[in-house]
């Protein structure tokens, strides 16, 4: 009996030989990236063996920590050994592995570690961008995409109305302020675009296979959103008022198109409002020009003029549409009317035939991803969701994705991929047609689990097999922290916050222009919390109550914050357009500005030095009544009076001063007034006209180097230079520092 169980477990240990053999040969034979595996120096198992021993001989405490070393390992080792065939796993053991070693291995072995994650990044980087460029040689003329318009334009240039009377829609409506605060997309399909260009066609098929229009904010304060719609047009709309020729917003869109050198269209917009115009809805503008009355179109020719004038003052040639020698160097107008509808097909007409003509290989459809995320929302029956601009490639049902979120990449899984009617616009809800899969260029809707913090503007990519998830996170985080790099959290000034990226960077751009100079020291998407009201309160702590502010564009306060504010006495400022934000804060500024004047008037001294005119001297004592000539500054209610010539002795406080039997709070060089000093002590009521001074010694305010500091701080533009110069000869007299 004794031998068959030594024979038994002689069998078994050369089986878990053999097996260990085996696993061994299996963990060579793998192919390990270099770069991903963690390797033991080779004095470190003898020097384990040695502290094991060790711990052995001391007690069962230490042996019951070994117990568990060897464990672990035994479980990283079967983890690794059944999940061999998984990069991901892979990938997932070896980080775990550089948690271990980072407690115990050196400074410089972390480095490493930073080093080679970041050398691993780049390798999948770049093979992403290889397999992405082979994709892109895949185009072919055979199948075109839809090309993406923009609309840019001044503000009130009726941009979101032509769209509107395109689509036989009202979105301007629903926009605050009547100025489109978010990308907005718009899908035109082949036949309707025929149908509405058919005054124009004269039976000339359309090419392309359809249109999708971003409606794009025209306020310069959104050169920002607008720079990422021009990045994704193909070619652009740029709406000027016939009434009003180029203005300021116009000329930034100019610039902005020739920058990322974008073909566009100018709209000359609102010419039903030139005088007698009769209009032709819905009709050809050539058409309908030709039907107006001579003084009609002598007003239209001169308006024209005028526009053209100015665009050739931008470096722009222009030309009506149907009278352009040279599309390449002139650049095409076209006349509209967004009320009557005149010149509508014109556009589309001049739309699409420019964009097959000219854009040319850049319509091919190409299979390599392009897709960018508009807008973040909830809607009723499907979760969160996200509008995002498919350019080229394909989404399908299923697809995982990756996305910049406010803490960081979001990874997640598509639910449905929606798309609303043609000829509807993104931003009105409606329903939506269902789709397995679906390619560019078209406005889609995604409905994905945690996509709450999804930033708008940004790139979405979709995790293809031989993609690393790594590389993705990594490319989609460095988009927000571009942003964020350029707040300085240390500085002093007010928080921001945004329900958008794009939204965010435009307010912070529009906050940091000469013209505005409001200092920000921290941002945040999305709505406000007790966090955020907390963070903008420090400002307080810091002495600086004035800035305990955020401004909020276009989110919602939760109720909880807006306690939280109230009581720690932090203001929130809420706009759905840009420029309210602006107009409150100034406002508020103003009124910070005259309380800190009031409250430091008293000591805030005005410079300046009276003459008394003896036939004026009313009363002589307690208080001191006189007129007196404004020989130089400022003579204000509150300010310190004393006589240099006879030892500085001080008289009290201007308490009144009258001019022409008015009172008044001031007075200044030339004037001569009536004026009442009333004393401060028992010293100052002793002073007496007659004895201590006289007409022939001047009245002197008295100044201190506080006074002068809060003259700086506060009363800035109240003084002019002679003032100042004042100030420097009372600092002489006075000795001041």
């Amino acid at each position: 009996k004794a031998e068959a169980e030594a024979k038994a477990k002689a069998e078994a240990e050369a089986e878990a030989a053999k097996a260990a053999e085996e696993a061994a040969d299996d963990w060579e034979d793998e192919d390990w990236e270099t770069a991903e595996v963690k390797t033991v120096a080779p004095e470190e198992p003898e020097k384990a063996k040695e502290e094991a021993k060790a711990a052995s001989d001391e007690g069962s405490d230490e042996d019951a920590s070994g117990d568990s070393d060897s464990e672990s390992g035994s479980e990283s080792g079967s983890g690794s050994d059944s999940d061999s065939g998984s990069d991901d796993s892979d990938s997932d053991s070896d980080s775990d592995s550089d948690d271990d070693y980072s407690d115990t291995d050196s400074d410089d072995y972390s480095t490493d570690s930073e080093e080679e994650r970041e050398e691993r990044i780049a390798e999948a980087r770049a093979a992403r961008e290889a397999r992405e460029a082979k994709q892109r040689k895949l185009k072919s003329a055979d199948r075109l995409r839809s090309p993406i318009c923009c609309i840019l334009g001044h503000v009130d240039t009726g941009k979101t109305k032509i769209l509107d009377k395109i689509r036989n829609t009202n979105v301007q409506d629903g926009e605050a302020g009547g100025i489109t605060q978010q990308i907005g997309a718009t899908f035109m399909p082949h036949e309707a675009l025929e149908e509405k260009a058919a005054d124009c066609l004269e039976g000339e098929p359309l090419k392309i296979p359809g249109l999708l229009v971003i409606d794009t904010p025209g306020h310069e304060s959104f050169s920002n959103l607008r720079s990422r719609g021009s990045g994704l047009c193909d070619i652009a709309v740029l709406v000027v008022d016939i009434m009003h020729g180029l203005e300021q917003q116009t000329i930034e869109s100019i610039n902005l198109l020739k920058m990322r050198k974008t073909p566009f269209v100018v709209a000359l917009n609102k010419c039903d409002r030139i005088f007698d115009w009769e209009a032709v809805p819905n009709g050809s503008f050539r058409k309908s020009l030709k039907g107006q009355k001579e003084h009609a179109q002598l007003e239209f020719e001169k308006r024209k003029d005028a526009a053209f004038l100015a665009l050739a003052e931008q470096g722009l040639n222009a030309a009506l549409y149907w009278e352009n020698p040279d599309s390449r160097r002139y650049v095409n107008v076209v006349p509209t009317s967004a009320i009557t509808g005149e010149g509508i097909p014109d556009l589309l007409y001049m739309l699409s035939h420019l964009t097959y003509k000219m854009l040319g290989e850049k319509l091919w459809y190409s299979p390599a991803l392009q897709c960018t995320v508009l807008e973040v929302k909830t809607i009723e029956g499907l979760g969160t969701t996200c509008d995002v601009i498919l350019v080229n490639g394909r989404i399908k049902e299923g697809d995982t994705v990756v996305v910049c979120g406010l803490q960081g990449a979001i990874v997640t899984q598509v639910r449905a991929v929606l798309t609303p009617h043609p000829m509807k616009e993104m931003r009105v809800k409606g329903s939506y047609q269902h789709h397995k899969q679906i390619e560019g260029a078209i406005g889609v809707k995604l409905a994905a689990n945690n996509l709450e913090s999804a930033l708008a503007g940004t790139q979405l990519y979709v995790l293809g097999s031989q993609d690393s998830e790594e590389e993705l996170r990594d490319t989609v985080e460095n988009e927000m922290s571009s942003v964020l790099e350029g707040v300085d959290k240390t500085a002093d000034g007010v928080c921001v916050q945004a329900s958008t990226l794009g939204s965010l960077e435009a307010l912070l751009e529009f906050l940091g222009s000469d013209d505005v100079q409001i200092p920000v020291c921290g941002v945040n998407i999305g709505p406000i919390s007790k966090k955020d009201v907390m963070r903008a309160s420090m400002m307080a702590t810091r002495g600086l109550p004035e800035f305990a502010v955020i401004l909020a564009f276009d989110i919602e306060v939760k109720k909880d914050a807006r306690e939280l504010a109230k009581e720690m006495g932090v203001r929130i400022m809420t706009a759905d357009i840009i420029y309210h934000l602006f107009d409150q804060f100034s406002a508020y500024m103003k009124e910070v500005k005259a309380q800190k004047k009031k409250e430091t008037l008293r000591d805030a001294a005005f410079p300046c030095v009276l003459r008394i005119l003896p036939s004026c001297v009313f009363t002589r004592k307690d208080p001191i009544v006189v007129g007196v000539d404004v020989i130089d500054g400022i003579a204000r209610i509150g300010t310190p009076i004393c006589v240099p010539s006879q030892g500085q002795i001080t008289l009290g406080r201007i308490a009144s001063i009258e001019r022409e039997h008015k009172a008044v709070d001031r007075a200044t060089r030339g004037q001569s007034v009536a004026m009442k000093i009333e004393p401060t002590n028992p010293t100052e009521s002793s002073r007496m006209y007659g004895r201590h001074f006289d007409h022939t010694d001047d009245l002197v305010s008295l100044i201190t180097r506080k006074s002068i500091d809060l003259l700086k701080e506060h009363f800035v533009d109240e003084m002019d230079k002679e003032s100042w110069r004042l100030v420097v000869k009372l600092k002489k007299l006075y000795e001041i520092v």
